[in-house]
């Protein structure tokens, strides 16, 4: 549900379909429990359990109890009754639906396979229906976001789980996309840096936040809940985006044209030049007056579907969970800060990522930011880049909001637009010492992933580079 898109009227009943599905009978759902957890009586294991679940929704409704063992207070959710059925007959039909089609239009279907697709998602969602895999989702994510300290995953309690009854920690909290708190705009910050961590980093990727699954705790934490719906990402995809975005942001779309390939959105065999002035007219209008990071994620996906028809673009199954995860969260965003671009906001992570990651093509994209395709040092990209990690790591330790820029302002000083600068400006003693005194800084703070090598390194080929010029002229 994207509630910047819908009217407050439309959310409401739109919401209702996710959070107020009609509950079925709870003598149904206690004999589940029994019946998966082993017991005679459900107060073998629950001191107290309400009579009725306090949230039902379409796969299963979600009980507040209290543990016999320990007293900790978890909530308890239940399948529904033949869901497993039901979705699989629903399946197959659409599945029927999908191969007429594909034997109707061969060639629509090569670029957008909704068999194919239909498939990604049936395995996904089979797995959303075992709930001991929910449960060991839930502990891995635990595991891979420990670095993010203001982000809670509730715990799990895997041996009071099983394929239909899913037990977890109990947390206190009101949904994120209705808090009317002040910290509202930095928790949605930390929200991007945490999926983009998943998406990029860890490569587990959580495809389900929409707004029931995000909330804000009294003590201002985020909290992302229900693992089921979960993708994995590998390397290749995860360079291919990286490199996508460092490309964007140059304005080099002559690339991008590759970097679709490397993606698989567009087979290897084409020829993208022909591709490139039609992608260069949509993201010219995406990327205009607030520099490459200034973009409405949907309203590109928009743009770009228009062209998907005239040339030979397709939709990667992988890919489908990803971009409508990152839309939804697009869309969270929105209602609080209309300003909201997911390329700014994700500028951070990418900058840590570009500059703590050591793999050969992470490095050759730090080059490219620096230098862009030629080889003019820029003291700008440089600093911002700097600047970027600043910011994730107020982010990730603090939720320091101003640590974000807002049309180019920062705590309260103008410090430019990050994509301003294009690798124009040659490295002069000035600016190498400006570079160097920003790098400094960060060694002295200690911040994370900040290596001596990496500077010396590229300070000392830039500088290299200016004597040989200097000495040219």
């Amino acid at each position: 549900i994207r509630p910047d898109i819908l009217s407050p009227q439309a959310m409401v009943q739109l919401q209702q379909l996710c959070d107020k599905v009609p509950p079925f009978e709870s003598a149904v759902a206690m004999q589940c429990v029994r019946d998966e957890l082993g017991v005679e009586d459900v107060s073998e294991l629950f001191s107290t359990i309400t009579p009725e679940p306090v949230a039902a929704a379409s796969l299963g409704q979600v009980y507040k109890a209290t543990l016999r063992e320990g007293g900790d207070e978890v909530a308890v959710k239940v399948q529904r009754p033949f869901v497993l059925e039901t979705v699989s007959l629903d399946l197959h039909l659409a599945r029927a639906a999908g191969q007429f089609l594909r034997k109707m239009s061969p060639e629509a279907s090569q670029r957008v396979d909704v068999v194919s697709l239909l498939d990604e998602f049936a395995a996904n969602f089979y797995r959303e229906l075992d709930y001991v895999l929910e449960c060991e989702n839930g502990i891995r994510i635990a595991r891979d976001m420990r670095r993010l300290p203001r982000v809670k995953i509730p715990a799990n309690y895997p041996q009071l789980t099983s394929r239909r009854v899913h037990t977890a920690e109990w947390v206190d909290g009101e949904k994120l996309s209705q808090s009317t708190a002040d910290d509202v705009g930095e928790l949605v910050n930390l929200g991007v840096i945490t999926y983009l961590t998943q998406l990029l980093d860890t490569g587990f990727f959580h495809a389900d936040p929409h707004p029931g699954n995000m909330l804000r705790t009294p003590e201002g934490r985020l909290v992302i809940l229900d693992f089921g719906l979960m993708t994995e990402v590998t390397d290749d995809q995860k360079y291919g985006m990286i490199e996508a975005i460092a490309h964007l942001i140059n304005r080099d779309y002559s690339l991008i044209g590759e970097d679709f390939k490397n993606m698989d959105f567009i087979p290897r065999d084409v020829d993208t030049a022909p591709i490139v002035p039609a992608l260069s007219k949509v993201f010219d209008v995406a990327l205009a007056g607030g520099g490459a990071k200034s973009i409405n994620f949907q309203e590109l996906a928009a743009d770009l579907a228009e062209i998907t028809y005239e040339f030979p673009f397709r939709i990667p199954p992988y890919s489908a969970l990803i971009i409508r995860a990152i839309s939804v969260l697009e869309g969270i965003a929105l209602v609080g800060n209309p300003q909201f671009a997911i390329i700014d906001e994700a500028y951070p992570y990418l900058s840590r990522k570009l500059l703590t990651d050591d793999s050969p093509r992470m490095r050759e994209a730090l080059r490219y930011m620096v230098y862009g395709e030629g080889k003019t040092f820029d003291v700008d990209r440089v600093i911002d880049l700097l600047q970027a990690l600043e910011k994730f790591v107020a982010v990730r330790d603090t939720g320091d909001g101003t640590a974000y820029k807002v049309d180019g302002v920062r705590g309260g000083v103008y410090v430019g637009q990050a994509g301003d600068a294009r690798g124009t400006r040659a490295l002069d003693a000035d600016g190498d010492a400006k570079a160097r005194s920003a790098l400094d800084a960060y060694r002295a703070e200690a911040v994370e992933g900040v290596s001596d090598g990496f500077s010396d390194a590229g300070f000392a080929a830039a500088a290299s580079a200016a004597a040989a010029a200097a000495a040219g002229a």
